[in-house]
């Protein structure tokens, strides 16, 4: 089973530590959830693998070989989804998609995806929060790359947005590794094999919302 490890990680910014000797994996076949508050650095570690921000230390390896931080990007290994949209906002989703499908064929698997008939002639600026994200989240996940990273796919969207996501993440991760953050636990959690949050620059792995409440990203009722 082709899998992604991380060890060595770590990340500080002056004096503060963001994150400690974090190891992790994800192998193709699950999705990997990740917890933590505000400013324990959920997205930082996302960026910290993909490569957009430099760590102090990292040794990432897929399949065993090593891939270095600044060659994540190249190797076309790993995809990212960052929080903020990347889509041009004054084009509609018909010609936003050949931007990353030129052949007919990979087109053909975006423009018959559930849905998606219904906003092609949409422009992305227009679109839903669910659309916009459902659509960023069909375009990286056609894309070859072996493992995907997604930055609050489930923020804000609409319930039943929520649903199709799930369906296709559930789809998507027979094929792919997925390691997701967002902090619509419920949603997270439905979708998820394994989990681990980050609490005081350390990765604690858990099992369901008992232990976010124990490790105190929940309150007790």
């Amino acid at each position: 089973m082709d899998q992604l490890k991380v060890t060595g990680l770590h990340k500080s910014y002056g004096k503060r530590t963001v994150l400690k000797d974090i190891n992790l994996d994800c192998r193709v076949g699950e999705i990997v959830g990740i917890f933590g508050r505000n400013g324990t650095g959920k997205s930082t570690l996302l960026k910290l693998i993909f490569g957009t921000v430099k760590a102090d230390s990292i040794h990432i390896s897929i399949n065993s070989k090593n891939i270095s931080q600044k060659d994540v990007i190249p190797s076309k290994k790993i995809a990212y989804l960052p929080q903020d949209s990347f889509l041009p906002k004054e084009k509609r989703v018909r010609d936003i998609i050949p931007m990353f499908f030129p052949k007919g064929s990979d087109q053909d698997k975006i423009f018959y995806s559930p849905k998606i008939y219904s906003i092609e002639k949409i422009k992305a600026g227009k679109l839903s929060l669910g659309q916009l994200r459902y659509l960023e989240l069909l375009l990286i996940s056609n894309l070859n790359h072996q493992f995907i990273m997604l930055d609050e796919p489930f923020s804000m969207i609409e319930p039943l947005y929520k649903d199709v996501i799930k369906d296709l993440l559930r789809e998507v991760k027979k094929e792919k590794g997925i390691m997701l953050t967002d902090h619509y636990y419920t949603d997270v959690l439905d979708i998820s094999d394994r989990n681990f949050i980050l609490k005081d620059a350390q990765k604690i792995d858990i099992i369901d919302e008992s232990d976010l409440v124990e490790y105190d990203y929940l309150r007790s009722e």
